[in-house]
């Protein structure tokens, strides 16, 4: 530690006036009243670390050793002193003195962003390429972005991001070619899951969990799109795609009912919704909603009430049945978000679908095909574009989701009727 006399009056004036000299262009001068300050104080923490500084400046990066491996020596309570030391021993490819500064700089702050560039640098002049790529990775994960980095960094930051995705591409490649045997043996039709996972792994795809807002059910696996197999109700309901889509058409030539899909007050948050809030670009013909018949628009649609009769439609009062048909204007694009509870999922029947519109759930986008049905959880990240010039229309419901027992049902109904009567009407959410 820096002693009683680092803090005295005649330290503090030299101190003052090298740095009046170092100001002024007058080296020399500096440089001999931080030699009298060392001569006070042979460990002043700031003059070792002035005198560091200069010989890196200068070149002489045995001096700058020197100075940084005092400071450590008397003081090293900072991960800076570790860091300017690591730095120096770099320059005189001293990689045992080097290693351990990086070390002990991580070990006073583990998120120490220059320390960690110097850890996966030197590992990467060692040829230790997948320890490199990790303590690249790490550095990369704590690095701001690179607008905000100084500009001394961003080079560093650069390499970081180039090398661990150059890795990560390598490694993919490498995994393709050695499991492409053991896929063929296997059958690849039963291995996308497992595909997934690789892609995952290596880099090519994010992942995506259930990120449910409001209410989450655990033990529920997050899968985007669900195997149509597990609701036998999706060939009824296609079947009445064309009495729908009519339906619909009537309801749209008379121009009345349809409501901004979002519509938050103007002294909420509206996040990303902030475009869409109150626009008529993304609207709704409400059936059901916030588990409410809407009597004035179901009249308008016996057929498509009737169909939704026969889905497993969950009860969740404030919140389900739910249905409504969902118009996307041309050149309209629903920005990602998730839902509020994975109990149940989200239907959507194609209808009018012009082309260059897609639909992404985590990582699987499709494209609407009119007529068909799907089904997927709405509480995994999800968006959809239209990026054509007439509008887009599917009719949207939600059902039980068909993991959930009887009894789980039931129970889930009675704790939403809770926090209704608890709540008041306050209770409802908006999808």
């Amino acid at each position: 530690m820096q002693n009683a006399a680092a803090g005295s009056p005649e330290i503090n004036a030299l101190e003052a006036q090298a740095a009046r000299a170092a100001q002024s262009g007058r080296d020399g001068e500096a440089f001999s009243l931080w030699t009298r300050i060392l001569q006070i104080d042979p460990n002043h923490a700031r003059t070792l670390t002035t005198l560091g500084l200069r010989a890196m400046r200068l070149g002489d990066f045995r001096g700058a050793r020197a100075a940084f491996k005092r400071l450590t020596d008397s003081n090293g309570s900072e991960s800076q002193q570790w860091v300017n030391l690591a730095l120096a021993c770099r320059q005189l490819k001293d990689e045992t003195g080097e290693e351990s500064a990086i070390q002990r700089a991580l070990s006073l702050d583990p998120s120490e962003l220059v320390a960690l560039l110097l850890r996966a640098d030197l590992l990467e002049r060692q040829g230790k390429t997948y320890q490199a790529a990790m303590a690249y990775g790490a550095a990369a994960i704590v690095a701001p972005p690179l607008d905000r980095l100084h500009p001394d960094l961003r080079t560093a930051v650069s390499h970081a991001f180039a090398f661990r995705q150059q890795y990560d591409r390598d490694f993919a490649t490498f995994m393709d070619r050695y499991l492409e045997g053991y896929g063929q043996e296997v059958g690849a039709g039963t291995l996308k899951r497992f595909r997934d996972s690789l892609d995952i792994m290596v880099g090519r795809k994010r992942r995506f969990d259930s990120q449910s807002v409001i209410y989450h059910y655990p033990g529920l696996a997050p899968i985007e799109f669900f195997d149509r197999a597990e609701f036998p109700w999706t060939d009824e309901v296609e079947a009445a795609a064309d009495v729908i889509r009519d339906e619909f058409i009537d309801i749209l030539n008379a121009e009345q009912g349809f409501t901004p899909y979002i519509s938050y007050p103007d002294n909420v948050p509206q996040n990303q919704f902030a475009e869409l809030n109150n626009s008529p670009r993304w609207s709704a013909f409400h059936l059901y909603k916030l588990g409410e018949r809407v009597d004035g628009n179901a009249v308008k649609c016996p057929r498509t009430m009737d169909v939704l009769t026969r889905v497993p439609q969950p009860d969740l009062p404030g919140r389900t049945p739910a249905a409504m048909f969902s118009l996307l204007k041309p050149k309209t694009r629903i920005p990602p978000h998730t839902g509020v509870t994975n109990v149940r999922l989200v239907t959507h029947l194609a209808l009018i679908i012009p082309e260059g519109c897609r639909f992404r759930v985590g990582n699987d986008i499709r494209e609407w095909v009119p007529g068909k049905a799907w089904v997927f959880d709405d509480t995994i990240e999800h968006e959809a574009i239209n990026d054509s010039d007439k509008p887009r229309v599917v009719l949207i419901f939600d059902v039980w989701h068909p993991h959930l027992s009887p009894g789980e049902r039931a129970m889930i109904t009675a704790l939403m009727r809770g926090v209704k009567a608890f709540s008041g009407e306050a209770a409802g959410f908006e999808p």
